[in-house]
């Protein structure tokens, strides 16, 4: 009896195992309801707790040495991969693709003269592709493979040894997520980060010369930003620099390479003297909002799973951006009178860029006052601080994104602090970390503008920068691609 007893039980175990793999492999609705009594407590409520509990003491009581293998065999599983982090990967990957093409590609638009529409939706739009291919050539093995101080190795050129079954680590130790995934979200980030620099030369520059630029800045300043901040062995994620979502990596690299183009290229024909007002604020405004709904998947997203952590990033995405917006208007309305949808637009983007870094570790009320900041700071950016530079950056990159990133990147460090709602335990020094955030924006204003100066000049040597006067006059709608957004 007691044999029988014992084989009932471990065919029982064979069956109830199988059960929990379908409620994992398959979207029956008994599963759920399964997994659901057994996370409540409801254990003594369901016939599949009734047959967990009986054969719990049914074979610690008769079969002890099954009962201790059962440990063992647990620990030996220690990577895990779920449905639900795969999932949420995914839809963030679509959602940062959806900031560039359209997002990017119609607030950019919207901003030029219609003359030069199209030619600023087809930089945006190629540039993204054209960094998508050499991603999966040689990028992503430089950006995230080995553990170099400055620059990662070719052990995944080509995407070498990367299977359906290779897994790429998260935050959680053990869980997992397939490496196909994150190779494509982080695919996104390259691309937007080049596909940025476009508005601050818009409207004036070659369309092979965009491309060439792009692949040089790419390699030899994107790259090594990249894995200095978030790949294992890196200069600055060794020392402990947060930016959880690209402040660095992103915003403050793309701004510096398209202030250095601004004076590079030179301003545009009748800059100052003639009226280059936004063809379409509709667009614009289109583009923007899908910038803020997109960046739920860029800032989310860079939690790589789905769980508390990526929530507190999605409200901060949400408040930040909501705080920026009406702190522009309200200093558009001090300053100028009148509050515009360009402004309202502008703050959008400013508020999205400065909580970036700080999206993952710092709390609702803090995300709320980086917002407040980055709205007020980066008007200024787009007003005073453009007009000292005295740089054309036609589409305030560097006033948005790159006085957005450096506040954002500087902040992080101030609200990362559990005192102040952040997610940083006692022994978080504000002090101590705001000197390593100062040397991350530091060494990528240095780097990404020493690395685009010299990818300019090689490019001008080359192909040369920008279009004959002619051209520029006519726009490059026509003159470099042949066609025109709205007809003639």
């Amino acid at each position: 009896m007691k044999k029988l007893l014992v084989s009932l039980a471990l065919g029982m175990s064979l069956l109830l195992g199988g059960t929990v793999v379908m409620a994992q492999d398959t979207d029956t609705p008994a599963a759920p309801a399964a997994a659901a009594a057994v996370d409540t407590g409801a254990m003594h409520s369901t016939p599949v707790a009734i047959t967990v509990e009986a054969l719990a003491a049914s074979t610690q009581a008769a079969a002890p040495a099954e009962a201790e293998a059962e440990p063992a065999a647990g620990a030996a599983v220690k990577e895990t991969v779920d449905k639900g982090d795969v999932a949420w990967m995914m839809v963030s990957t679509v959602l940062v693709i959806l900031m560039i093409i359209p997002g990017l590609s119609l607030f950019y638009g919207g901003l030029v003269r219609s003359k030069n529409m199209l030619s600023v939706l087809m930089q945006v739009m190629v540039v993204f592709s054209l960094i998508s291919v050499l991603w999966a050539i040689y990028g992503y093995s430089l950006a995230f493979g080995g553990d170099g101080l400055i620059i990662g190795n070719f052990d995944k050129l080509f995407l070498k040894g990367v299977t359906v079954d290779s897994l790429a680590a998260t935050f959680t130790p053990g869980v997992m997520i397939p490496e196909y995934i994150f190779i494509a979200f982080q695919c996104t980030f390259a691309g937007i980060t080049c596909a940025l620099i476009v508005g601050s030369f818009a409207e004036r520059i070659k369309f092979a010369a965009v491309l060439l630029f792009c692949a040089l800045w790419f390699t030899f300043s994107y790259l090594p930003i990249a894995h200095m901040v978030w790949g294992g062995g890196g200069y600055l994620f060794a020392k402990g620099a947060l930016d959880f979502a690209g402040g660095t990596v992103v915003h403050i690299n793309a701004a510096m390479a398209g202030l250095v183009g601004a004076y590079v290229i030179g301003k545009r024909i009748g800059y100052g003297k003639e009226a280059m007002a936004p063809h379409s604020l509709t667009l614009t405004m289109v583009g923007a909002a899908l910038l803020w709904v997109g960046w739920f998947g860029f800032n989310a997203g860079s939690n790589l799973e789905a769980n508390g952590g990526t929530t507190l990033a999605f409200i901060n995405t949400l408040f930040a951006t909501a705080a920026a917006v009406l702190s522009w208007n309200v200093g558009e309305a001090v300053t100028k009178g009148k509050a515009s949808m360009l402004g309202a637009a502008s703050g959008a983007v400013a508020g999205l860029v400065a909580i970036t870094p700080a999206c993952g570790t710092v709390g609702p009320m803090g995300a709320i006052v980086i917002g407040l900041l980055a709205g007020f700071l980066c008007l200024w950016g787009v007003t005073g601080l453009k007009s000292m530079l005295g740089a054309d950056d036609s589409l305030d990159v560097f006033g948005v994104h790159g006085v957005g990133g450096i506040l954002g990147a500087l902040l992080t460090g101030v609200f990362s602090a559990g005192s102040l709602g952040g997610v940083k335990g006692d022994d978080y020094s504000i002090v101590s970390q705001l000197l390593i955030q100062a040397e991350g924006v530091l060494i990528t204003i240095v780097w990404s503008g020493v690395v685009a100066f010299v990818a300019y000049k090689i490019v001008d040597l080359v192909i040369g920068l920008r279009v004959s006067e002619e051209s520029e006059r006519e726009g490059l709608d026509i003159t470099s691609h042949g066609e025109t957004a709205y007809g003639r």
